[in-house]
């Protein structure tokens, strides 16, 4: 089943209020995004160019520091659904839990699904997948374990889509050495910006010469490629945002242990903790207007994204204490 934060209707309809009295933490996305200014006149009415892509492209190579083969797509969501309908079908494994888009997209591109808790378990997978860190609790797996697990799977695909605020941790400065992993980025998280829908894929030129073309010619807008050449370029937004990130992630672990909460893991874009009743505190943060993510397979767990301004950390502690 596809289960996503980001259903402020949901929580609306249960819990009532208009929504600009909510502050949505239930996903891992940075509430002080990247400010986009003004786009070029030419973004909103061309159809996007391949100079622009090539921008985008070349900017985003700088910022992740590779030389490998890039192809920005429409969120990392577009190469989770594109890569099991253009791979060979046989068995997929999957580190879990995990964010849940990866299995389904591969069971409704006919895949056999088998989702593990031991890395050891992706061996001998004709594809095998890795969040890296992990969404919901964090886990992070080292690069050389990556890479020897690559030796033994078909394809490996590694979602770094929470790996900007600590860019030392990714794959794919090494992607040039690695002809079978598929690393998926997201802009949308860390910059704040999901609404733009872009990410890229890095990884072999052949697979990634089919995601295109099944993708088609115009799968990232012209507003996406401008702001997204743009942000990437900003090194010292993205220096000063994960210095800020790093700060707060102490501050909230600090307001959930008040309030009795374990902290479970998390990235420096949102925590997970064990509140031993997930959907209790829940209803509790609900009833302050503060939207939090629940998952399926645990009645404890809660993972709360961090907030934005001084305003919202008042209302969160407050709620956490109360």
């Amino acid at each position: 089943m596809r289960d996503h934060g980001g259903n402020l209707d949901a929580a609306r309809a249960a819990f009532g209020g208009a929504a600009g009295e909510w502050i949505d933490l239930s996903t891992g996305i940075n509430r002080v995004p990247y400010p986009v200014g003004d786009a070029p006149r030419g973004a909103w009415t061309d159809l996007p160019g391949d100079m622009a892509m090539q921008a985008l492209t070349d900017a985003a190579r700088a910022a992740y520091a590779t030389e490998a083969p890039i192809l920005p797509l429409a969120g990392a969501t577009q190469p989770i659904q594109l890569i099991p309908r253009l791979l060979p079908r046989g068995e997929m494994r999957i580190l879990a839990p995990t964010y849940n888009e990866h299995a389904a997209s591969a069971r409704a591109a006919g895949w056999e699904v088998r989702e593990v808790a031991d890395p050891a378990a992706l061996a001998g997978a004709a594809l095998a997948v890795i969040v890296n860190p992990n969404n919901p609790d964090g886990r992070a797996f080292a690069t050389a374990g990556l890479r020897a697990l690559a030796n033994e799977v078909g394809h490996l695909v590694v979602d770094e889509s929470f790996v900007d605020p600590t860019p030392e941790a990714s794959l794919c400065p090494m992607l040039d050495a690695l002809d079978n992993v598929v690393v998926l980025r997201s802009f949308g998280k860390f910059y704040g910006l999901a609404g733009l829908r872009l990410g890229f894929a890095l990884g072999p030129a052949r697979l990634l010469m089919a995601m295109r073309e099944e993708a088609g010619p115009w799968a990232v807008s012209g507003p996406a490629l401008a702001i997204g050449a743009r942000a990437l370029a900003d090194i010292a937004w993205a220096d000063a945002t994960r210095a800020r990130l790093g700060a707060e992630t102490t501050r909230l672990d600090t307001a959930a242990d008040r309030a009795g909460w374990r902290t479970v893991g998390g990235t420096a874009l949102f925590r997970l903790y064990d509140t031993g009743d997930a959907r209790a505190a829940q209803e509790k943060l609900a009833r302050a207007r503060i939207w939090s993510r629940v998952f399926p397979y645990s009645d404890t767990w809660l993972r709360l994204g961090l907030p934005g301004g001084g305003d919202e950390w008042d209302r969160v502690e407050a709620a956490l204490g109360a």
